[in-house]
C-alpha cells in the first residue's frame, strides 16, 4: 500500500513532510508549529511518536468535544459524534488544517495548492455555520465549507462571521454569561493593557458578545498550552522567557483577572503574538475570554491563580505580587453605572481594587 506523505506548510514555506508510517523530514526548524515536535530518525519508537504527535496536532486545530452543540455540528458535517485523535485529524486534513488562529496548513505531496488558494483570511466561510455553532440547528452542508469554522476552541457556544474588514467572534452561551464578559470588557479598558474589546450585539435576536480577531496574514496566536510543548522539547523556561518577552502585560492579565475574578485563565486562554515573518514571539496576546468573570467573587482571597508557573497562589497573592513589580496602571475610573445588569459585583470589584492601591 504506498505511503501518504503530508506537506506541513507554513504559509508557502515547506516546514516539514511526514509519512503516515512516521518518517519525517524537517525543512525549517524554526518555521515549525510550536506544539508539533517530530524526530528524524528511523527508529520505530521515534516513528511511532511522530504519527501520534502529527495526529494530535491536526485534531487540536479542530473544535474540543466538550463544546456546546459539538456534536451537532459534527452530525451537520456528517461526521462521528464520539472520534479518537486519529478521526479528527481526518477532519482537519480534509480541509487542510487551516484555521484562524495561525498560518500553518498541510497538504498531500503533490497536490497543487497554495496559501493563497485555502487560508481562511482570504476565502470564504460558510455562513450556515453561524446558525448551527451558536444555537444547534441541523443543517445538512457540504463538509469542507463548514468544517473549516470548527477550530475555535472553548466550551461557549461561538462562531466566526467575516466582515467587509475582518473577522469577528459571535459567543453565546446565555444572558449571564454574555453580561460578564460584557462588563469584564469595560472594567478592563480603564486600565493599560493589551485587550480584545467585547462589544453587545444580537443574533437570532439574542444577546451575544463580538470581537474583531486579533490573527491575520501578519500575525498568529500561540496557546501557553501549545509553547509549553516546545519549552518541553527545547529546554526553555517558561517563566523565565514569558518575564523576559513581556514582563508587564503578563503581571496586568494577574491584576485585571483578580479585579474581575476571572476564573478561566487556563493555559489554553493566555499565550503569545507571533510573528508570521519569523515564527517568533513578539509580546502576549491580547487578554480574551472574560464569560467566566466574577466567579469566586463572594471573598477578597478569589480563586486559585492558573498562571502562577507552578506556585500555590491565590488570585490576590498574583495581583499582589504584579502591583508591587508593575503598578496598578488604572488610567480611568470604573463608575458604578458601568455595572449595568450586574450591579451586585460593584462593592466587591472596590473593595479589590482598593486593597491594591494601598500597595501603591
Amino acid at each position: 500500500m504506498a505511503k501518504t506523505i503530508y506537506e506541513i506548510m507554513h504559509k508557502d514555506r515547506l516546514a516539514a513532510k511526514i509519512s503516515d508510517i512516521g518518517e519525517c523530514r524537517i525543512y525549517y526548524s524554526s518555521f515549525m508549529p510550536y506544539n508539533l515536535y517530530l524526530e528524524e530518525s528511523n527508529a520505530i519508537e521515534d516513528m511511532i511518536n511522530n504519527v501520534t504527535n502529527f495526529y494530535y496536532w491536526c485534531a487540536a486545530r479542530l473544535l474540543t468535544l466538550d463544546r456546546q452543540y459539538a456534536k451537532e455540528i459534527l452530525n451537520s458535517i456528517g461526521m462521528m459524534q464520539a472520534v479518537t485523535d486519529k478521526d479528527r485529524a481526518k477532519i482537519a486534513l480534509s480541509y487542510h488544517c487551516t484555521s484562524l488562529t495561525d498560518v500553518f496548513w498541510v497538504r498531500i505531496h503533490g497536490e497543487k495548492i497554495n496559501f493563497s488558494d485555502i487560508n481562511l483570511f482570504e476565502n470564504h466561510l460558510s455562513n450556515s455555520f453561524i446558525d448551527i455553532a451558536l444555537r444547534g440547528k441541523q443543517y445538512t452542508v457540504q463538509n469542507e465549507s463548514l468544517a473549516r469554522d470548527l477550530s475555535t476552541n472553548g466550551c461557549f457556544p461561538k462562531a466566526w462571521q467575516r466582515t467587509q474588514t475582518g473577522f469577528r467572534l459571535l459567543k453565546d452561551g446565555g444572558n449571564d454569561a454574555v453580561e460578564r464578559e460584557l462588563l469584564a470588557s469595560r472594567i478592563c479598558r480603564c486600565f493599560a493593557v493589551n485587550q480584545v474589546f467585547y462589544e453587545k450585539d444580537y443574533f437570532d435576536n439574542e444577546k451575544v458578545s463580538v470581537s474583531n480577531s486579533i490573527t491575520s496574514k501578519e500575525y498568529s496566536i500561540v496557546s501557553m498550552e501549545a509553547f509549553e510543548i516546545y519549552a518541553a522539547n527545547h529546554g526553555t523556561d517558561i517563566k523565565k522567557y514569558v518575564i523576559s518577552l513581556d514582563k508587564y502585560n503578563y503581571y496586568m492579565m494577574n491584576i485585571v483577572d483578580y479585579l474581575v475574578g476571572n476564573t478561566d485563565r487556563h493555559w489554553g486562554n493566555w499565550g503569545f503574538l507571533i510573528k508570521n515573518t519569523n515564527n517568533r514571539p513578539v509580546r502576549l496576546h491580547d487578554l480574551m475570554d472574560f464569560n467566566q468573570a466574577f466567579h469566586v467573587y463572594e471573598n477578597l482571597n478569589g480563586a486559585n491563580c492558573q498562571t502562577a508557573f507552578g506556585r500555590k497562589m491565590t488570585q490576590k497573592e498574583a495581583a499582589v505580587e504584579a502591583v508591587k513589580k508593575i503598578g496598578i496602571n488604572q488610567i480611568n475610573d470604573v463608575e458604578k453605572n458601568c455595572f449595568g445588569e450586574l450591579p451586585q459585583f460593584y462593592d466587591m470589584f472596590c473593595r479589590r481594587l482598593e486593597l491594591l492601591k494601598t500597595l501603591v
